[in-house]
């Protein structure tokens, strides 16, 4: 029992040192970088070693979108709860767009690489944890409308803004406005 128990508890480190070095990889140099072999170099383990943990390099993709969605997640929540009254939405949006700036890989890994994570009813609870603090501020502004369709619109808007920007496709200087803009958009409706 006591060994079995031990064998689990490596099999989880070394599953979370796998999924750290990719991260911390794509961090420095993009997911191109991030392959197995490098991977297994990085941690000093075989290559067989990392197959026996995930099914190869989209599996590993989608464990760092996993940790980064719980760490957006948490996140998310604490600007929500930390914001005073009336400036959740706004607490809320600054804080998905700094963990846009702030961790861009993990953000790629979650919202563009990820192959195969549900999304909807059937999503693993880390992904459902992600979008509460969403549906917490942009539900109460739904009017007639589904709550769910209006978070699903102010996500998207606020993705939008993550996104584009990340690209250059935005000004930089111009990022608190439109911010502002889509806020005043949801809640002025």
């Amino acid at each position: 029992m006591v060994t079995s128990q031990r064998r689990e508890r490596e099999r989880a480190q070394r599953e979370t040192l796998i999924v750290n070095a990719a991260r911390e990889m794509a961090e420095a140099d993009g997911w191109p970088a991030v392959t197995i072999r490098r991977l297994a170099e990085r941690i000093e383990y075989s290559q067989p070693v990392l197959y026996s943990h995930f099914a190869g390099r989209g599996a590993i993709v989608d464990a760092v979108a996993l940790q980064g969605i719980g760490e957006l997640a948490e996140a998310l929540e604490a600007a929500r709860a930390g914001a005073a009254p009336g400036e959740e939405l706004a607490a809320v949006a600054r804080a998905y767009l700094d963990f846009a700036t702030g961790h861009p890989a993990v953000f790629e890994a979650a919202f563009t690489l990820a192959e195969g994570l549900p999304f909807g009813p059937d999503a693993p609870d880390v992904l459902k944890a992600g979008f509460a603090p969403l549906f917490a501020v942009f539900a109460p502004l739904a009017g007639d409308h589904d709550p769910e369709a209006v978070t699903e619109a102010g996500w998207a808007a606020i993705h939008g803004l993550a996104v584009l920007a990340r690209d250059g496709r935005l000004r930089p200087e111009h990022q608190a406005e439109r911010l502002e803009v889509v806020l005043e958009k949801f809640t002025n409706s």
